[in-house]
């Protein structure tokens, strides 16, 4: 299959790895100085590529704010039975976006990144595939998974949306909580300094991506949620109610289990 990967950034550059060995790939991006890191692929900068290339599917995994834009801006020299697909972790506009194009369509979400996912071993990572898709899409993703051992889920586009407020919007306002008061200590603990490894690591992510996700519109529900805990244990901290810390703690072990 030819496939065409847009976008030569740390996903993109994940994509190609993984594909280039067993289909005909080539990564498109306007910087050419990102198509430095990419091997044994086609390097494209221009349309004109990418027309007599002739993808018959395109992995748009260009940055969450660039992924309309994308698009657009392929769309025209594309063959018109060729399948169209994004891994963005915000799904905002995509599917009245695939709609409208006339294309053939699949949308999948890869649970992981660089950034805390060993890429070597995903078999505890999870990826998710939306339903509303072209059957032939969905079963590429679900086959290139499934090699990649992760676990796979399949929702619609708003059921992708609310997981992903749920799943990642209460992880990452908890983050950027601690990174807020915390002070830099002389003698961490061991609790501390992975705490500080995961703000570290999420901080260093896109502002616009981490901006997206927390402007998802179920996610205020989740941060009330955690303003909610965050009251009850205060008061119980404040009032040294020590039968009510354990009936708390019982609570919390109960939900992790």
């Amino acid at each position: 299959m030819r496939i065409l990967i847009l976008g030569a950034g740390k996903m993109g550059s994940f994509f190609t790895d993984i594909l280039s060995f067993q289909h005909e790939t080539a990564v498109f991006d306007v910087n050419p100085h990102q198509l430095r890191f990419v091997y044994n692929t086609y390097r494209f900068t221009t349309l004109e590529e990418i027309k007599d290339f002739e993808p018959e599917l395109v992995i748009n995994a260009a940055t969450v704010r660039y992924t309309l834009d994308a698009f657009r801006k392929v769309l025209p020299v594309l063959p018109k039975d060729c399948i169209i697909s994004d891994i963005a972790s915000v799904k905002t506009g995509l599917k009245k976006f695939y709609e409208e194009s006339g294309f053939r369509y699949v949308s999948s979400h890869p649970m992981f990144g660089p950034t805390f996912a060993s890429l070597s071993n995903l078999s505890s990572e999870n990826a998710i595939i939306i339903s509303e898709g072209d059957h032939l899409g969905k079963i590429f993703f679900k086959d290139l998974y499934q090699t990649l051992r992760l676990n796979i889920f399949e929702y619609t586009f708003d059921e992708h949306d609310e997981t992903v407020a749920y799943s990642l919007s209460i992880p990452f306002v908890s983050t950027f909580v601690f990174a807020a008061v915390m002070k830099h200590q002389e003698a961490p603990g061991t609790t501390f300094k992975k705490h500080m490894a995961i703000a570290k690591g999420l901080l260093s992510e896109d502002d616009y991506l981490l901006q997206e996700i927390l402007f998802n519109p179920r996610t205020p529900s989740q941060v009330e949620n955690i303003r909610l805990e965050l009251k009850n244990l205060l008061e119980i901290i404040s009032t040294k109610d020590a039968e009510g810390m354990k009936q708390y703690l019982t609570k919390i072990r109960e939900k992790i289990k």
